[in-house]
């Protein structure tokens, strides 16, 4: 599921998920219309919003509302993750290849790294319908005491499922 690197400060998470939306739908949701994440995935995203540029353009900031941390034990409890921020430029758009970048500039996520870029490409599936969602985090550690985000792969596992979900019920 996960490859990382090096026991180093600098670090990659990498997964797939396979989704049946294709690969168009899935990608503009994260270039065209992040704002519509929440309603897909409620639980884990409860906002987004935009603070400068165009939904989808390169150098546009955006600004995610999220909770993260949940209990997969007391999945029901109260206490279940933490409400978070992050403030993210988009770094790099292509609609061709279903690709978009996003640099975490300020929020929660830079309080344990010193840089985080999230990497989202979405493929069709060779031979058959649906598509895969790959993801890419690459990061800087502000010490070896700051664990690799593994559960935040995790999460994204989550959205995605939500998301596709959300966009099989939308057709």
């Amino acid at each position: 599921m996960a490859t990382t690197e090096a026991s180093s400060l600098v670090g990659k998470l990498e997964t797939e998920v396979e989704i049946k939306a294709s690969a168009g739908k899935f990608h503009h949701m994260f270039a065209g219309r992040p704002h519509h994440v929440s309603k897909a995935s409620p639980g884990n995203i409860q906002g987004c919003d935009l603070h400068e540029g165009d939904w989808g353009k390169v150098g546009s900031i955006v600004y995610w509302n999220y909770v993260h941390g949940k209990s997969t034990l007391y999945p029901l409890s109260l206490l279940n993750g933490e409400a978070k921020v992050a403030k993210e430029r988009i770094e790099a758009v292509e609609p061709e290849k279903n690709l978009i970048t996003f640099r975490v500039i300020e929020g929660d996520l830079m309080k344990e790294y010193k840089s985080f870029v999230i990497t989202i490409q979405v493929t069709p599936k060779h031979g058959g319908t649906g598509s895969i969602v790959h993801w890419h985090l690459e990061y800087e550690k502000i010490s070896e005491e700051v664990a690799h985000p593994e559960t935040l792969l995790q999460f994204c596992v989550e959205v995605s499922q939500e998301i596709d979900e959300h966009l099989l019920n939308e057709d």
